[in-house]
């Protein structure tokens, strides 16, 4: 199920994400304490436990002691409640990165934080970014990135391109470990037990002579991967080390890239 971002009337979503005239006021009456930022907060913590499946306004109603039709005198409804919590979470990314040592150190650092940042959100990764939230935090989280690539000195024009680049690949590398680790909650099979019941069955199909060039770049076992990020704990799983491995070793080949780009741009 992917979630499109401003579905909500565009006045009022923009508002609330900017806290404009958001009602942030505690209302009076017999329960008092209700804010936006509680629903949120209270949003937020329903997709962390069950995911965007787990979320509807009865569920954060729930989680607040209130009941659904309590929360719309402050979001809405649902559309504008994702708006919100996408933002939110955002703010935990962080603001500025050293360049001392220049701009690689720290694009590499960045990229392992927002991949880490999804791994503890994985319903974020559900908000499609077809369409950008355009929240406050979402402006600053590209604020972050653009300041480090202008250190390549690379012209607009190319960092357009550089940004998307780069942010659809974490997201996309975020996704498959995401998914991995889903697979298993899912399914109840972990990676190896799955991997275990087929390979002996491929056997037959005479692999090594119909594709003896993926047979051959898979002989030998992934090599152990250290990602910085405060992010959950890796899992030991086959697909999940491969996906670390994938993540790691295609962010030094951007990188290797932009260093060039980065090169010419400096004549």
């Amino acid at each position: 199920m992917v979630l499109y971002a401003g579905q909500g009337d565009a006045r009022r979503s923009l508002s609330l994400l900017w806290r404009e005239d958001t009602g942030d006021q505690v209302k009076p009456g017999p329960k008092q304490g209700l804010t936006v930022d509680s629903i949120v907060d209270a949003g937020i913590a329903v997709a962390d436990d069950g995911g965007m499946e787990a979320l509807s306004m009865r569920a954060v109603g729930e989680r607040l002691g209130r009941t659904a039709m309590a929360l719309y005198t402050y979001v809405p409804n649902k559309a504008e409640l994702v708006d919100l919590m996408y933002d939110r979470v955002l703010a935990e990314l962080p603001g500025r990165y050293d360049l001392d040592d220049g701009w690689r150190p720290a694009l590499g650092e960045w990229a392992c934080d927002t991949r880490a940042f999804y791994l503890w959100h994985p319903w974020v990764l559900r908000v499609s970014q077809a369409r950008p939230v355009l929240g406050p935090n979402e402006f600053a989280s590209l604020e972050t990135l653009v300041t480090i690539l202008r250190e390549t000195g690379i012209g607009r024009g190319g960092l357009r391109g550089i940004v998307g680049a780069l942010t659809q690949f974490v997201r996309g590398s975020a996704q498959v470990t995401a998914d991995t680790r889903g697979a298993a909650k899912a399914t109840g099979i972990g990676d190896e037990e799955w991997w275990y019941g087929r390979a002996p069955l491929l056997d037959v199909y005479d692999l090594s002579n119909r594709f003896p060039m993926v047979v051959w770049v898979n002989e030998d076992p992934p090599p152990p991967v250290e990602l910085s990020g405060d992010g959950p704990p890796e899992g030991d799983g086959y697909l999940e080390r491969e996906a670390s491995l994938s993540f790691a070793a295609g962010l030094e080949v951007l990188l290797d890239g932009i260093e060039v780009a980065s090169a010419r741009a400096r004549g």
